[in-house]
C-alpha cells in the first residue's frame, strides 16, 4: 500500500535515490542499532555511525568481534572496524568494509551535536513531556 503520493514506490528509482544519495542522506542511511543498555538507557533503537564509536559485529564472517570504527566511508557504504582487517600479498593489512547494519553500537562518542540528537531521539521524555500536561480551568 502506497502511502505517499509524493514518493515513487517503483523499484528502479529508489534505487537510484539511495545509490545516487548525497553524504548528508548517506550519514542517515549508514545507522546503526544501539546494544541493549545503550537502547535501555538513551530509549533510543538506532543512530547514524561515527568515527570513534566501539561496535560488535552481529553478521556475517567477522561476527563477535569488537572494535573502534576507524573510518565511515560514506562513499563505499561500508565502515572500518579497528583491527578487521586481511593481509596482503605483500604484506601490508588492508582494512574490511562492514555494513553499518550488520554492526551494534556498544560505546558512543559523545559530544554537544550527538547529545542533542540523543535528546530531540528519546522517546521516553516526549511522552512524558506530553502525558503531565494538565487542563487548565
Amino acid at each position: 500500500m502506497k502511502f505517499n503520493a509524493d514518493i515513487s514506490s517503483s523499484r528502479r528509482k529508489s534505487r537510484k535515490a539511495h545509490f545516487s544519495a548525497p553524504s548528508s542522506i548517506r550519514r542517515k542511511i549508514m545507522s546503526s542499532s544501539l546494544s541493549k543498555e545503550l537502547r535501555e538507557k538513551y530509549h533510543a533503537r538506532s543512530l547514524p555511525v561515527r568515527k570513534d564509536d566501539e561496535v560488535r559485529i552481529v553478521r556475517g564472517k567477522y561476527k563477535g568481534r569488537e572494535g573502534k570504527v576507524t573510518q565511515v566511508y560514506r562513499k563505499k557504504w561500508v565502515i572500518h572496524v579497528d583491527r578487521v582487517q586481511r593481509d596482503k600479498s605483500n604484506g601490508a593489512t588492508a582494512p574490511i568494509g562492514i555494513h553499518p547494519s550488520n554492526v551494534v553500537i556498544t560505546t558512543i562518542k559523545l559530544d554537544k551535536d550527538r547529545r542533542a540528537i540523543l535528546d530531540r531521539k528519546d522517546t521516553k521524555k516526549s511522552k512524558e513531556a506530553s502525558g503531565d500536561v494538565e487542563m487548565a480551568d
